[in-house]
């Protein structure tokens, strides 16, 4: 193996006087600029029939969604502290320059902004939910890219070719290197561990592939639920697959077995309502092209 290249990027992107501005801030609003800007061209289009105003509606509700869904979530199953904080630190909620958003929370807050709005909206909640999905990919992407800036979540030690040396994982590298002669010869070779960028395997599926197949799908006449089976099945699929060699959370560690993570125990659930969803797309209407007319 060459030396490997050293995932060492600074995350703070710019500064403005005292302020910093953070790469992975700015990866979450470029991915609701992105998520907005590719939803008003497919209401143009007619991919749903509502004004620009409603849309913008929908936007703000979803964005709201994955905040306070991912944070909440994040508390309730990934927080170190377990769950006592409700009643003996209520206000760590709110501690989000701490970190910890969960995906599956925050796409529960979205499905949850979403049902809201539909009703409002008189529409089919599945119909507004089929309309979101090839967006939520633009953001997911952009997410995993911050987090491989911010140098963490990263992979198990792994000998592929573009494995990668993460600075901030160097305690683990020292322990793990401690028991494997193998791993302890890397370590004095490269001064750290060549690691799985678990971050931008997740970059490449949860959103490159899950944006150009939805995309794709999503162009022309498609029955409905068919798009948000495909969203929660590639989903399900790739994060499960994934962790198989990202490192999990420290706090949780393995659940069972020496491999299965919260993360995959998260995911069966949509796997399981992707496949039931494809099957009900089967005898679904097709949904027409709106009048891009009626609702500029």
């Amino acid at each position: 193996m060459t030396q490997p290249y050293v995932v060492h990027l600074n995350p703070v992107a710019l500064h403005l006087g005292p302020v910093q501005i953070h790469w992975y801030g700015l990866m979450y609003l470029l991915g609701f600029l992105g998520a907005w800007s590719a939803g008003e061209y497919r209401r143009k289009r007619g991919r749903l029939p509502v004004s620009r105003d409603a849309l913008g509606d929908l936007a703000f509700y979803a964005m709201m969604g994955v905040i306070l869904g991912g944070r909440i979530w994040y508390m309730l199953f990934y927080y170190a502290g377990g769950i006592h904080w409700i009643w003996t630190e209520p206000m760590a909620l709110f501690r989000v320059w701490d970190g910890g958003m969960s995906f599956h929370g925050g796409l529960l807050g979205v499905l949850v902004a979403g049902l809201w709005w539909s009703r409002r909206h008189k529409l089919h909640f599945f119909d507004a939910v089929d309309f979101v999905a090839p967006l939520v990919p633009i953001g997911l992407g952009l997410g995993r890219l911050g987090n491989f800036i911010n140098g963490e979540l990263w992979g198990k030690p792994g000998s592929v070719p573009w494995a990668m040396i993460f600075p901030h994982a160097h305690d683990e590298d020292v322990a793990l290197s401690a028991s494997d002669p193998h791993l302890a010869q890397l370590m004095a070779q490269y001064g750290g561990l060549p690691r799985h960028p678990s971050q931008l395997y997740e970059m490449l599926l949860e959103g490159v592939v899950m944006f150009a197949v939805l995309w794709l799908v999503s162009m022309k006449p498609r029955p409905r639920y068919l798009i948000s089976g495909l969203f929660a099945l590639l989903y399900g699929c790739f994060r499960f697959a994934v962790e198989f060699v990202r490192v999990p959370d420290a706090q949780l560690g393995y659940l069972a077995w020496g491999w299965l993570t919260m993360g995959q125990i998260q995911s069966i659930p949509l796997i399981v309502v992707g496949l039931w969803l494809l099957w009900l797309a089967r005898r679904a209407p097709t949904l027409p092209t709106a009048d891009a007319t009626q609702t500029a």
